[in-house]
């Protein structure tokens, strides 16, 4: 069987029980952090666990998924993915192939930063629309799907490239700003170390975003839409600092 265990947000504490009971039971257990990161490293996830971890490449999730996949035939195998498991499609793909090729599967489901973005902002999660990511090869991508998603008046989730390093929100900025300088004075939410006892998450212009401290990474960030509720609104002045002026955008 193998095994999908979500190791939620921040550190390898934020596993569910029946998660760290799945990791404790495998026969092998196996972690990437190509999709997203913990702040734990290998080997604090190993003392926590008790457990050898072996940590994948992307090719070992991908080109080369086979081997993973027969090592689950006749063992149990756990891969443990930060975030919730099958937010990514990386993993979606995996699951797929394991079930076509007559390996069992299972999920073990954990916080996702899909979810958490609207408990830390207050925004609704029905006012969303496709997400996208900011990567280090200046991809026009998210500026489009900023712009498709304010054509149907939808907040924007924004995810920050993690390789070769984890990106900034004052990187993302200054990068979406150099592709379409008309963004520069849209909204935004910049959410900085979710899961964590020292969260930032701040409400501001686009542009105005990239002269916060929001310390170190992980970074995410959401683009507002043309229009908020008046309980969004209520939360990013509450709980994001937004400035009053954002309350021009209730409807």
């Amino acid at each position: 069987m193998l095994t999908f265990v979500g190791l939620g947000l921040w550190d390898a504490k934020d596993i569910s029980v029946k998660g760290f009971e799945a990791v404790r039971e495998a026969d092998e257990v196996y972690v990437e952090f190509y999709t997203s990161k913990l702040v734990s490293s290998i080997d604090e996830m190993e003392e926590f666990f008790g457990r050898k971890i072996i940590e994948l490449e992307r090719s070992d999730l991908e080109e080369n998924s086979r081997r993973l996949i027969d090592r689950a035939k006749d063992r149990n195998v756990a891969l443990l993915v930060p975030g919730d498991p099958m937010v990514a499609t990386t993993h979606s793909a995996l699951r797929l192939e394991a079930k076509r090729r007559g390996v069992r599967t299972r999920i073990i489901h954990g916080a996702s930063i899909v979810s958490a973005v609207c408990g830390l902002t207050g925004l609704h999660n029905y006012r969303f629309g496709k997400s996208a990511t900011v990567s280090w090869h200046k991809s026009e991508t998210p500026v489009k799907v900023v712009n498709a998603n304010r054509s149907i008046d939808a907040h924007t989730l924004l995810f920050l490239d993690l390789h070769p390093e984890p990106m900034t929100i004052k990187q993302a900025v200054e990068q979406l700003i150099s592709m379409d300088v008309s963004i520069k004075d849209i909204y935004a939410v910049g959410i900085a170390r979710a899961g964590s006892d020292d969260a930032v998450i701040k409400c501001d212009k686009l542009e105005a975003l990239k002269n916060i401290d929001f310390g170190e990474p992980l970074h995410v960030m959401v683009v507002l839409a043309e229009t908020l509720h008046f309980m969004e609104f209520e939360c990013l002045r509450e709980f994001a600092d937004a400035p009053p002026e954002l309350e021009r955008l209730v409807a």
